[in-house]
């Protein structure tokens, strides 16, 4: 795994990524997302209804990139590997919701299941154009 160089791990602490997946005609799809980071590891509470959750399970790669609201020029994009495990319990999600002051629950449908999405980098670009 790629580590996330100082310069730009406040960006981990952001409010929004965007999230890029690939579909099963092969093009991307992208979607604004919430996440928490843990050192270099990026995780997402997704639900199993939607499309980027579908992607990832099919393949399980992915790109976020994280933009800096202060200074557009500068953002962080993890390229890597995720992990899709269950939250059967909606711990995770909580979790997220706390970061966000959201319930995650209420943009689910009845019967729906949510999953912790995991993004282990293998490439991280950390890019400042304004130097």
């Amino acid at each position: 795994m790629t580590e996330v160089p100082a310069s730009h791990r406040d960006l981990l602490d952001a409010q929004v990524g965007v999230l890029a997946t690939v579909g099963s005609d092969g093009r991307p799809q992208q979607s604004a997302v919430w996440f928490l980071a843990d050192g270099d590891t990026v995780a997402l509470s997704l639900n199993t209804r939607r499309q980027k959750t579908k992607n990832l399970t099919a393949r399980p790669v992915a790109g976020l990139v994280i933009l800096d609201l202060a200074n557009p020029y500068r953002y962080l994009e993890l390229r890597g590997d995720v992990e899709v495990a269950p939250d059967d319990d909606g711990a995770f999600a909580r979790r997220v919701g706390a970061k966000y002051g959201a319930d995650l629950s209420q943009h689910d449908a009845p019967g729906d299941e949510r999953v912790v999405v995991t993004l282990r980098p293998a490439r991280v670009n950390a890019v400042d154009m304004g130097r």
